[in-house]
């Protein structure tokens, strides 16, 4: 939908804050959202703009990049489909310095879009209160990361304790109702995995086990928690159902089986993003004896003796970049690594524990990390001018003047207190002699005291400014100087993939490849 000439067309954009959402059931949208949009909707009609969409997304932190409606309103502003972005505050749009930055002053600038908040003042059509909505862009992201840092304290203290903290147990077992934090094995779900550790006792291999239990008809342990109530998700598809080589891997390594409890193995990235990655086994809280075991030590110190024989030294370091980060295009299985005629491929293993449940994505590591090279370079380049940009309106003249212009007003200030010491000693002095009356002397010295005071506060509100405009340019170029580190990669580094790469989705070559037809590849970015 195009807006038409002379028509100013407006998007309403609604957030619920998970720290203030108010629902009457699940299956509503919150007060909240609806009082942001009917305030918004009556300040749009009022100024006579058209109401292009109301997009809302309810439930989700400012900080989260990955809401629906905020992504969807991106791509709508990117098409030039209104004039206007609506919120009740910036914070409801982001509370991150840098997509303020990014968006608000850069994108939306150059996509010819205004955006209004209308709580806290912000408005990209006033210059002046340009400043205002940086610094407000910095207080909210010091909000993020002081919230973060309360949370993961609370969250470690209690781990420490060898209290369970997870939403879900680790398959096997279930929450004790009469203990919080403590865990009871769950009696039809313990005896599977009393059913693993046994046949790999006896031999079995990890494919093999999950062969056997999909032929037994036992649901994986997502499948199990979806049957059970325990989880809402519904199956996406048949793969999703079955046992797979790394569950069945990630049971017989975890000592919460012989009743000892072992968290944090995983850690955000960062308070901005919902993306984990691995822990060192030494920062990993373990507290032994928290609750009742499935395995019998005996059988566990069997089982880790086989594994240790049988584990495998990765070739020469080279495929271990993408572990765990290349994903069948059609099942979802992470791909495996195989090489043959010298030469290192990843493969779907999907046939391995059931036949028949995937056309098997496939593709060489050469062209894997070919296709990603391209298409990094690509996005590298652009990401760095788009940088270069933001640096440009963060450093612009403007601001320079304004840093130049504050340091005038603390140093005016600063004259102006020393005038007002050297005032109210004068008047003292004319007391003394009797040139000034006690009750003059008074009302002046008062005048003088709170004077004083508003100076202080002026003070102090400059330094503020100085300090928010100098932490937004330093949080700019720390960025940058990340990104230089890979600007000129010759190749692909296990610490590039890990930073860069969330996961990548691989598919089949159909047809031949000597005529051009290449693997569908699909690169899923941390950035």
């Amino acid at each position: 939908m195009a807006y038409q000439e002379r028509e100013i067309w407006c998007a309403i954009y609604c957030r619920l804050s998970e720290e203030d959402r108010d629902k009457a059931d699940e299956s509503d949208e919150s007060r909240s959202i609806q009082n942001q949009k009917s305030m918004l909707v009556s300040y749009a009609e009022a100024n006579a703009w058209k109401i292009y969409k109301v997009y809302s997304d309810d439930d989700f932190t400012g900080a989260d990049r990955n809401r629906p409606a905020f992504n969807e309103l991106m791509e709508d502003a990117e098409a030039r489909r209104f004039q206007i972005v609506l919120c009740k505050s910036q914070a409801r749009f982001t509370r991150e310095m840098e997509l303020v930055e990014r968006i608000l002053h850069y994108q939306f600038p150059m996509w010819g879009i205004r955006f209004i908040g209308l709580a806290d003042n912000a408005d990209t059509a006033n210059k002046g209160n340009k400043k205002s909505r940086q610094i407000n862009g910095l207080v909210n992201e010091w909000y993020l990361e002081d919230l973060s840092d309360n949370i993961k304290s609370v969250l470690t203290d209690k781990r420490k304790k060898g209290l369970h903290i997870g939403a879900f147990c680790v398959y096997g077992y279930q929450k004790d109702p009469d203990y919080k934090g403590h865990l009871l094995p769950d009696p039809e779900a313990a005896k599977v995995v009393h059913l693993i550790f046994e046949l790999f006792a006896s031999g079995m291999g990890k494919s093999a086990i999950a062969r056997r239990l999909n032929m037994m008809g036992i649901p994986n342990p997502t499948e199990y928690k979806r049957q059970k109530g325990i989880r809402k998700n519904t199956p996406g598809t048949v793969r999703s159902t079955l046992w797979q080589y790394y569950a069945i891997s990630d049971i017989l390594n975890n000592e919460m089986y012989i009743g000892n409890m072992v968290q944090g193995k995983y850690g955000s990235v960062s308070y901005k993003t919902h993306q984990n990655k691995p822990r060192p086994r030494e920062e990993w809280i373990r507290v032994e004896n928290t609750h009742a075991p499935i395995i019998e030590r005996e059988l566990w110190d069997i089982a880790q003796g086989i594994i240790q024989r049988r584990t495998k030294v990765g070739w020469d370091g080279r495929a271990g970049k993408f572990a765990r980060k290349v994903k069948c295009m059609y099942c979802g299985y992470t791909m495996a690594s195989k090489k043959a005629h010298g030469l290192y491929y990843l493969t779907c293993s999907s046939q391995k524990i059931k036949p028949g449940v995937c056309r098997g994505g496939f593709i060489s590591q050469k062209e894997l990390e070919d296709a990603i090279m391209v298409k990094l370079k690509a996005i590298m380049s652009e990401y760095l001018d788009m940088d270069a940009a933001e640096r440009q309106i963060v450093v612009q003249d403007e601001d320079k003047n304004l840093l130049v212009l504050l340091r005038k007003d603390i140093v005016q200030y600063k004259d102006r207190q020393q005038e007002i010491d050297a005032a109210v000693k004068t008047l003292y002095l004319d007391r003394v002699k009797g040139i000034l009356s006690p009750q003059d002397f008074v009302g002046l010295s008062a005048a003088f005291k709170a004077e004083v005071g508003d100076l202080e506060e002026k003070i102090l509100n400059a330094e503020r400014q100085i300090e928010a405009l100098k932490a937004s340019e330093r949080q700019v170029l720390s960025k940058r100087r990340i990104l230089e580190q890979y600007v000129d990669f010759t190749e692909l580094s296990y610490e590039m993939v890990n930073t860069l790469i969330n996961y990548v989705e691989v598919g089949k070559r159909e047809g031949d490849y000597r005529r051009g037809n290449k693997v569908p590849i699909v690169i899923h970015w941390n950035f």
